[in-house]
C-alpha cells in the first residue's frame, strides 16, 4: 500500500485516500460476523454485508430480496449489527476526545506555530470537547434511565388497589349522563357551555403567544433521543410479523422495540373507540385530556360545566395516568412486544398505550410504524419522530411512489362543501355577536372560499336547480384553478394558520353535535347583499331536503356517513393545504356530475420527491426494500435524483432466490393448442376463440399439475366475463371435474373464508387433484398472501394488467413526467415508461406469491405474446427473468410442464 502511495502526487492524495478507505471497508466487511438464528444462506450474508456498508456510508439503498429468502431477518441482523457497533464506537470516540483534552491541556503550544492559528485551533478543540461532554452526559443519563427501568421492572409489586369492578364502575360513570341534572338549569347552562364552541380572541396573523399550546398534548421529552432504526411497512400485520422476527433473532433479548400507531389502533377507551372516525377520536381524546388537566389545576363548581364534562366523558380519560403509563412504558422498553400485545397490556394495566408509546420513543432503538406516519410530515411531527442521524428502513416499498402521492392527494365532494358551508353559516349567525373581529373576519373568508368552490362546481344547493347538462372531467393546474374559482386573492396560508390555532373545525363539530336536531335559521341580509344572503338562505333551506333524501338510503350506510361527515370542514382544510403546493407539483381534477353533491374536486400530488426530500435529507441513511423492486430506474429518477440524491450516493443490491434453479419453471406462452395467439389487448381480449383457447390451456394444465393453481386476471370485470363464458361453453364443467373452483371475493371480510376452503380442498384431495383459485391483479390476494407448497404449484398470469389509459389522472401524470424528466437511453418517453411500469409492478407482485422457501417449487405461466418481448422480460424479477423460456408453440410448453412435475413428484412422493 505504501508503494502505491509513492506513485501519486500530493494533489491526488485525497482521491487515493478515498480509494484505500473503500478497499479497506470491503475487506473489513468480509471479516464481519453477523449474528443469525441459524447459518445464513450466501444471499443473506451478502445482503447483510451490503446493508451494513450502506448504513456505514450514510447512503440511500435499494435492496431487492425475493420473498422466501429471509429478507426480514437479514434486515434485522444487518441493521442491528451496525446499530450496536455504532453505539459502542460513539462511546469510545467520546471517551477518547475527553481524555485527549486532559492530556493536551498540560502541553504548551509549539513556539513555531502562529499564535492566532494556535488560538483558533485551541478554541475549536474546546468547542468539540464541550460538545463531547454534553453528549457523554446525555448517554449517562440515558443509561441511568434504562437501569432504573430495569430495576423497577424487577422490583415492581403491582400496587394497584382498585379492583376490576371499581374500574368498570368508574368507566360507566364516566360515560353516563345524569338525566336529572340535565333537566335542571338548562337555560343557564346553554350560554356557559357554548363558551367551548367560541374560539378565543385571535390577535394577529404574525403574533405567536407564548401561552398558546398546540392542539396535541405535548409529550414530555426527557433528554435526547438515542440513535434508532425506523422500520415501516404497509400493514399492521406485516409490522407485527417483523416484531416477531426480532424476537426470534439473536438481538431479541437486548433491543428496545416500540410500535407506533394511531388512536384507532392504540386507544383503549371504549367511549372514544366507538366514534369510528379518526378525526372525531382525536378531538374527543384531546377534550378528555383538557378536562383532566383543568380538573387538577382548579376546582370547577359550576354545575353546567360539570354536566358538560360528563357528556364528554367525566373529568378526563381514566387511562391517562402518569404512574400507570410509566409502568407500561417500562414494560415496552424491557420486553419486545407488538402493537396487539401493547393494547392488551394497556387494558390490563389501565394505561393509555397511545401516549405511552410516545413517551417511550426517545429511548427506543427500533421503532416500527405504518407508512402514513413516517411519510406524512404533520403526522411525523405530531408523533415526536426525529429523523436526524437515524436510519429509515421502508419495507414492501415497490409502490412507494404511488403511496406518497396518495398520502398527499385529497378529494372533496359537493355534498361535503354544501354541508360545511351550511354548518359554518349557521355557526356564524348564532355566535356573530360573540366572535371577536379577527375571528369573524376569518370565518367569513372561509365561507367565501367554500362559496367559490360550490360555484365552481356549477350547481346551486337547491335540488331543483342543481343539475348540470352532462357529466365531465377536466384537469387544471393549481394556479389556474385558484384563478378560475375566484379566490386567488385569498391568502390560504393565513387561513390555514387560523384554522390550526383557533381549532375552528373542532368548534364547528361541537356545534353540530349539540344542535344536530335544531334548525338554526339564517337571518335575512339587507337588500344590497341579496346575492350572497340569497345563496346562504338557499343552503339553509335545503337542509331538510337533504335529510329526507338520505333517509331513503340504507340505514347502516346512513349511520356510517353521519359519523364521518358530521362536520366535513376538517377534511376540507386538508384540501386547502394542498392548494398551497407549488403549481408544478400538483393538479386539480374536476369531475362534474348531474347532481352537485356527487361532483368532486381532487388534488393530485404529482411530485413525490418534494415530500420525501425531508426524509432523505434528515435521516443518516434511507433503505427501501422489497421482494420485487423491479423496475428500479423509476425509483431513482422520480424519488432520489429529483430530491437531489446523486448516483454516487445510491447503493443497489439485488439477490437471487435461495431455491435451486430446477425448482422453478417459468414459461412465456405465445399461443394455445388450436394455434390462437394469446393477444389479451383491450380490443381483442373478449374474442370467443381466445377465451376458448384460454380455457383449454388452463384445463390441460390442471390435468398435469397437482395441488393448487392460482390464476390472475387483469380486473374483476374481465374475470367475471371469462367465468361466464366458460360456464356457457362447458369449459367450467370440465375444470370442476379435476379441481374445485374458487373465486376471489370482492369483500375483504370473505377473503379468509375463501382461502380456508381453498386450502382444505387441496389438503384433503387425493394425488393429482386439488383446487384452482381465480384472482385479480391488484386485488386482495395479489399481495401479502403466501401460496407456498401445494397451495401454489402453478401461478398463471392472464394478459398484462395495464391501467385505463383514458383516465384523466393517468394522462396528466404521464404528461407531467414527459415535461419534467428525460427520455431513457432507447428514446422512450418517461410517461410511457411509467405506464408500462405500473403494469409490470402489478405482475411482479402477483407472480411472487409462489415459492416461499428454499424447498418450495412451482411453475409460472405468462399467457400473452407480449411477455416474449425483451423489454417486458427485463422488467421481471431477476430470479424469474434469467430462467424465463419463450415458448412459440403449445406442444413443447405442455411437455416441459409435464416433465417438471414428473421429476418433482418422483423426488417428493406423496
Amino acid at each position: 500500500m505504501a508503494a502505491i502511495m509513492d506513485e501519486f502526487d500530493d494533489e491526488d492524495d485525497d482521491l487515493l485516500a478515498s480509494f484505500i478507505e473503500e478497499v479497506e471497508g470491503v475487506q473489513q466487511l468480509e471479516l464481519l460476523d453477523f449474528p443469525f438464528p441459524f447459518k445464513p444462506y450466501d444471499v443473506q450474508k451478502k445482503f447483510m454485508e451490503n446493508l451494513y456498508l450502506c448504513l456505514e456510508k450514510g447512503q440511500v439503498g435499494i435492496f431487492e430480496s425475493p420473498t422466501g429468502t429471509g429478507k426480514s431477518l437479514s434486515l434485522i441482523c444487518g441493521a442491528l449489527k451496525w446499530l450496536k457497533e455504532y453505539q459502542e464506537k460513539q462511546k469510545k470516540e467520546l471517551e477518547e476526545l475527553i481524555a485527549e483534552e486532559k492530556t493536551s491541556s498540560s502541553e504548551g503550544a509549539s513556539g513555531e506555530m502562529d499564535w492566532i492559528a494556535a488560538f483558533v485551533e485551541k478554541k475549536e478543540k474546546q468547542e468539540s470537547v464541550e460538545r463531547a461532554k454534553e453528549k457523554w452526559k446525555e448517554l449517562e443519563k440515558q443509561e441511568s434511565k434504562l437501569l432504573e427501568i430495569k430495576k423497577q421492572k424487577q422490583n415492581r409489586k403491582r400496587k394497584r388497589d382498585k379492583s376490576e369492578d371499581e374500574f368498570e364502575k368508574l368507566l360507566k360513570d364516566a360515560q353516563t349522563v345524569n338525566k336529572d341534572q340535565e333537566v335542571k338549569g338548562e337555560g343557564q347552562e346553554e350560554s356557559q357551555v357554548d363558551e367551548d364552541l367560541v374560539p378565543e380572541d385571535y390577535h394577529s396573523d404574525d403574533e405567536v403567544r407564548k401561552e398558546e399550546e398546540s392542539d396535541e398534548e405535548v409529550v414530555s421529552d426527557e433528554g435526547s433521543h438515542v440513535t434508532k432504526i425506523y422500520y415501516c411497512s404497509r400493514t399492521h400485520s406485516q409490522l407485527a410479523q417483523f416484531v416477531r422476527e426480532i424476537i426470534k433473532s439473536p438481538y431479541g433479548s437486548n433491543t428496545r422495540v416500540l410500535s407506533l400507531g394511531s388512536r384507532q389502533n392504540l386507544c383503549v377507551n371504549d367511549a372514544v373507540r366507538k366514534l369510528n372516525s379518526l378525526s372525531l377520536m382525536n378531538d374527543m381524546c384531546l377534550d378528555l385530556q383538557k378536562n383532566k388537566s383543568k380538573g387538577t389545576e382548579k376546582k370547577e363548581s359550576d354545575e353546567a360545566v360539570q354536566k358538560k364534562r360528563k357528556k364528554l366523558g367525566s373529568n378526563g380519560c381514566p387511562f391517562y395516568k402518569q404512574e400507570t403509563m410509566e409502568d407500561l412504558g417500562n414494560q415496552i422498553l424491557t420486553e419486545v412486544t407488538d402493537m396487539e400485545q401493547i393494547v392488551i397490556s394497556g387494558r390490563r394495566m389501565k394505561a393509555c398505550p397511545y401516549y405511552t408509546s410516545r413517551l417511550s420513543l426517545p429511548l427506543a432503538e427500533v421503532v416500527v410504524l405504518p407508512y402514513n406516519i413516517l411519510l406524512h410530515k404533520a403526522m411525523r411531527e405530531a408523533s415526536g419522530i426525529r429523523l436526524e442521524g437515524n436510519i429509515v428502513l421502508i419495507d414492501e416499498a415497490h409502490n412507494l411512489l404511488e403511496t406518497i402521492n396518495a398520502v398527499y392527494s385529497v378529494m372533496i365532494t359537493g355534498a361535503q362543501l354544501s354541508k360545511a358551508h351550511s354548518q359554518l353559516s349557521q355557526y356564524e349567525q348564532r355566535f356573530r355577536s360573540r366572535l371577536k373581529a379577527k375571528n369573524l373576519l376569518y370565518v367569513k373568508q372561509i365561507l367565501f372560499v367554500l362559496n367559490c368552490l360550490l360555484r365552481f362546481l356549477e350547481g346551486r344547493t337547491d335540488n331543483k336547480k342543481q343539475r348540470s347538462e352532462k357529466s365531465e372531467s377536466k384537469v387544471l393546474t393549481v394556479n389556474q384553478f385558484l384563478s378560475d374559482s375566484g379566490f386567488d386573492n385569498i391568502n390560504l396560508f393565513k387561513i390555514l394558520q387560523y384554522c390550526r390555532k383557533s381549532q375552528i373545525s373542532k368548534k364547528l363539530n361541537g356545534f353540530v353535535e349539540k344542535y344536530a336536531n335544531c334548525e338554526v335559521k339564517i337571518a335575512d341580509k339587507p337588500k344590497e347583499n341579496v346575492g350572497i344572503s340569497g345563496f346562504l338562505k338557499e343552503i339553509a333551506q335545503t337542509k331538510e331536503n337533504l335529510v329526507e333524501e338520505t333517509q331513503t338510503t340504507d340505514n347502516t350506510r346512513q349511520s356510517e356517513k353521519a359519523v364521518v361527515l358530521r362536520s366535513p370542514l376538517a377534511h376540507i382544510e386538508g384540501f386547502f393545504a394542498s392548494l398551497t403546493s407549488a403549481d408544478k407539483d400538483g393538479r386539480i381534477v374536476l369531475t362534474r356530475h348531474t347532481l352537485l353533491k356527487e361532483s368532486t374536486l381532487k388534488f393530485l400530488q404529482m411530485n413525490p420527491a418534494v415530500h420525501f426530500k425531508d426524509v432523505l435529507s434528515q435521516a443518516r441513511s434511507v433503505v427501501v426494500a422489497g421482494g420485487t423492486m423491479q423496475p428500479v430506474e423509476e425509483f431513482k429518477q422520480q424519488l432520489f435524483y429529483a430530491a437531489g440524491i446523486g448516483p454516487e450516493n445510491i447503493h443497489e443490491y439485488s439477490c437471487g432466490h435461495v431455491i435451486p434453479s430446477d425448482h422453478l419453471l417459468a414459461l412465456a406462452m405465445k399461443s394455445g393448442p388450436l394455434g390462437v395467439d394469446f393477444d389479451f389487448t383491450f380490443s381483442s381480449r373478449e374474442n370467443s376463440a381466445l377465451l376458448n383457447e384460454l380455457g383449454l390451456v388452463i384445463s390441460n394444465v390442471c390435468n398435469i399439475i397437482p395441488g393448487g393453481v392460482v390464476c390472475f386476471f387483469p380486473s374483476y370485470k374481465y374475470q367475471h366475463l371469462v367465468y361466464q363464458h366458460w360456464n356457457k361453453s362447458g369449459i367450467l364443467a370440465k375444470l370442476e371435474k379435476k379441481k374445485k373452483i374458487f373465486q376471489e371475493p370482492k369483500l375483504s371480510s370473505q377473503v379468509e373464508q375463501v382461502l380456508g376452503e381453498y386450502s382444505k380442498s387441496i389438503q384433503k384431495g387425493v394425488k393429482g387433484t386439488g383446487a384452482i383459485l381465480l384472482c385479480v391483479v391488484g386485488g386482495k390476494m395479489s399481495e401479502g398472501i403466501n401460496f407456498s407448497d401445494d397451495l401454489g404449484r402453478c401461478v398463471i398470469m392472464v394478459g398484462m394488467p395495464y391501467p385505463n389509459i383514458m383516465s384523466p389522472e393517468l394522462q396528466e401524470k404521464m404528461q407531467y413526467l414527459n415535461s419534467n424528466f428525460p427520455k431513457d437511453k432507447d428514446g422512450h418517453l418517461p410517461g410511457q415508461i411509467h405506464y408500462e411500469n405500473l403494469c409490470m409492478k402489478a405482475v411482479n407482485q402477483s407472480i411472487g406469491r409462489a415459492i416461499r422457501h428454499s424447498q418450495d417449487y412451482a411453475t409460472i405461466l405468462l399467457l400473452d405474446k407480449r411477455y416474449c418481448r425483451e423489454s417486458v422480460r427485463s422488467k421481471l424479477p431477476t430470479w424469474i427473468a434469467k430462467d424465463l423460456q419463450r415458448m412459440d408453440k403449445y406442444g413443447p410448453s405442455m411437455a416441459a410442464i409435464s416433465k417438471f412435475f414428473q421429476r418433482k413428484c418422483s423426488n417428493n412422493p406423496v
